[in-house]
């Protein structure tokens, strides 16, 4: 059982800490307790959208709290499991992926007997809601797996990974889930998508398995609705797709990357230091793959990082501070 959420500390004050990142000052933990991560801002900067495990829920649902960590409440149905949370450029509207109309109960946990896996639930669409958790659209309706979308406030395209094409790649939609475009074709897991601020660019997460027996077994995991996050890299290309090309090759584990306010450098996580480990730091680099330069150096899991709209902040998950094990917070600092 997670330990209790600690919402009235939550509510009145923020847990100031120290930190070793000479790019993060005044860093403040949002959450306290439970499974917290991927927190992404609303547009005028004065809340947050993000997923959480905590009582009574038993997996993911989509939460949204101001900036500040008070007024955390539910805003996905508390059925089935969630993922994703974004808003939408009016602010008053919400993205996100869920698997409540294939069952209200949460869907079976990935069998780690496979190894490292996550799981990709087939029952994963992705909806439209209001920003309050009113449902007004089911933007996808393919069989299998649709979800990790992300939204461009400047275009207002929605990109997203979706197995409709029999692999998992990356696809485009209007926020109405009209126009979807496949834009990548490479055999392969695509996923984590975002675009740069102008809409001109995008990052993502991918494993293109290197020979015969990685791609077999990519393919077996796949038909077990499996994938293994442990070998993915970054790739950046054209808002289309086109112009496709890798911008790290550690072999390790290498996800969750967001474009800088001025679209010329990624920010990511990466076990780069410790391969095959949950120990994974933030780290910086340019759009052709030079450059790189650690941002962190707490130990531990530090992931999901997202500027703030005016550049100013950065919020981010990590288990700093966690009483036991898989407790991941939410956590806002000052960037410089």
């Amino acid at each position: 059982m997670h330990s209790p959420i600690k919402l009235a500390a939550v509510s009145l004050f923020a847990m100031a800490l120290t930190t070793t990142s000479p790019h993060l000052i005044n860093m403040n933990q949002l959450t306290f307790g439970g499974q917290n991560a991927e927190a992404y801002w609303s547009p005028d900067g004065t809340r947050l959208i993000f997923q959480t495990t905590r009582p009574p829920y038993q997996c993911d649902q989509i939460f949204i709290m101001n900036a500040d960590g008070s007024g955390q409440h539910l805003v996905s149905t508390g059925k089935g499991r969630t993922t994703c949370g974004y808003f939408l450029r009016d602010g008053k509207h919400i993205v996100y992926a869920s698997t409540h109309e294939a069952g209200e109960s949460c869907p079976p946990a990935a069998d780690r007997s496979k190894g490292y896996v996550w799981a990709v639930y087939p029952g994963y669409d992705v909806y439209l809601a209001t920003d309050t958790g009113s449902i007004l659209k089911k933007l996808t309706d393919t069989p299998g797996y649709d979800a990790e979308a992300t939204v461009n406030w400047k275009t207002g395209k929605i990109v997203y990974t979706s197995l409709a094409s029999g692999d998992l790649d990356l696809w485009t939609m209007r926020i109405d889930g009209s126009h979807k475009q496949r834009i990548t074709k490479k055999a392969g897991y695509d996923g984590g998508a975002v675009f740069s601020r102008d809409g001109r660019k995008l990052v993502w997460r991918a494993n293109y398995p290197p020979n015969a027996a990685a791609m077999t077994r990519y393919k077996e995991l796949l038909a077990d609705n499996l994938t293994s996050p442990m070998k993915v890299e970054l790739m950046v290309a054209d808002a289309g797709g086109k112009n496709a090309h890798a911008i790290t090759s550690f072999g390790c584990a290498s996800f969750a990357p967001t474009f800088t306010p001025d679209g010329k450098k990624i920010l990511f996580a990466s076990n780069k230091n410790h391969c095959d480990s949950r120990q994974f730091e933030l780290f910086f680099v340019n759009l052709d793959g030079s450059g790189l330069e650690q941002v962190t150096d707490f130990g531990g899991f530090t992931s999901f990082p997202e500027f703030s709209p005016d550049g100013k902040k950065l919020v981010f998950c990590s288990d700093r501070n966690a009483k036991e094990r898989y407790e991941f917070n939410i956590f806002v600092a000052d960037w410089q």
